[in-house]
């Protein structure tokens, strides 16, 4: 059982029952009340974000969630074709589900599902993921002196601000917490 004191960002935790993911939290302490704990938590079988506010003598039960490798098959917009890559079963995910994830969904891209009983509840991408640029203007010679970027629209849709010298067809690798270019890839 956590104590409210192990509420951290990142922890997944038992709430009547649903997984949830802390995805905001701040400790305070008052001197007639003790310490309290305001969280932000995201419910990861439905996609619902609560606040919630744990007193010093609240418990929770950790969320005993498990990782499988996946391999993004194809999406329609509504639902997201994931297959195992242990068993080879294909499962989807709603949309809601997924969330900002879509964004950097790429045919046949490797990531993990987050697994909750025997049931895939999400997915975590990895830190970094590269990408093919298939629209950008083109940068204009001698105009990099200011360092300046310009959007590129990737494979997945997605557009973030490249350096001028990224080019149509070329690779790039994008941080998929922030959303932002980090640099060209081989």
């Amino acid at each position: 059982m956590y104590v409210i004191a192990e509420l951290k960002k990142g922890r997944a935790v038992i709430l009547d029952g649903d997984p949830y993911l802390i995805t905001w939290n701040q400790f305070s302490k008052s001197a007639r009340q003790g310490g309290v704990m305001a969280t932000k938590m995201k419910n990861l079988k439905t996609g619902a974000v609560i606040q919630k506010t744990f007193q010093g003598s609240d418990k929770l039960e950790p969320a005993d969630l498990g990782y499988r490798k996946v391999q993004y098959l194809y999406g329609d917009g509504s639902s997201f074709t994931f297959m195992d890559l242990q068993n080879y079963d294909q499962f989807e995910l709603d949309s809601d589900t997924v969330g900002e994830v879509s964004d950097y969904l790429i045919e046949g891209a490797e990531m993990d599902a987050m697994i909750f009983g025997d049931q895939p509840i999400g997915i975590n991408l990895p830190a970094t993921i590269v990408m093919k640029v298939t629209e950008t203007i083109p940068g204009v010679k001698g105009d990099t002196a200011t360092g300046g970027t310009k959007p590129a629209t990737l494979e997945s849709g997605l557009t973030v601000n490249v350096p001028l010298f990224i080019n149509e067809g070329d690779s790039v690798k994008v941080n998929t917490d922030t959303g932002e270019y980090m640099s060209r890839a081989e």
